[in-house]
């Protein structure tokens, strides 16, 4: 079964010819910008929507769907979310680039001494670097930056992420 990951949402229209305003991460725009389908989830079942065009414009992006081409066929598909194939988004990963839903729920582990620490319950952002939450073996909830210096191995095969331990980390 194919897995759909949400890459956007059509926050409102553009003008009266079918052009939507789509709104997405702005780390994830050079990536919407890549695609040439989309998917609209209604009532369980994926709908593909081609791309005509799309462009940046300030910090959203305009969007001209195949088959929409006036205001009143688009406005029914506001607040929509967009979805993709995950393996397309897995095609772009870089090397050490993941999907949120391959982090939660893998064990975390000491890289010096291989102890189990706890594991991976979320992924968050503090506008500098990913940040994993860790449910701690003491039940604490910790935030680990997710940076090389720090996470020096995911291990997706074995359900594992390596870390350098240091002091105050998962206090």
């Amino acid at each position: 079964m194919t897995k759909f990951v949400s890459v956007g949402k059509i926050l409102n229209f553009h003008g009266i010819k079918g052009e939507a305003k789509v709104g997405c991460s702005k780390t994830q725009q050079d990536f919407v910008l890549s695609l040439d389908t989309v998917y609209l989830k209604k009532g369980g079942e994926y709908t593909p929507l081609n791309i005509e065009s799309l462009r940046q414009n300030k910090n959203i992006l305009i969007a001209k769907f195949e088959g929409i081409n006036s205001i009143n066929e688009l406005l029914p598909l506001k607040g929509e979310l967009l979805f993709v194939e995950d393996s397309v988004i897995r095609e772009s990963l870089e090397e050490d680039e993941f999907l949120i839903d391959e982090l939660v729920g893998l064990s975390v582990f000491d890289a010096e001494n291989g102890e189990k620490l706890g594991f991976v319950i979320g992924v968050s952002n503090n506008g500098a670097s990913d940040l994993i939450s860790v449910k701690t073996n003491s039940k604490k909830i910790c935030l680990v930056p997710f940076v090389k210096a720090i996470v020096p191995e995911v291990d997706l095969k074995n359900k594992k992420i390596m870390i350098n331990n240091m002091e105050g980390l998962l206090e």
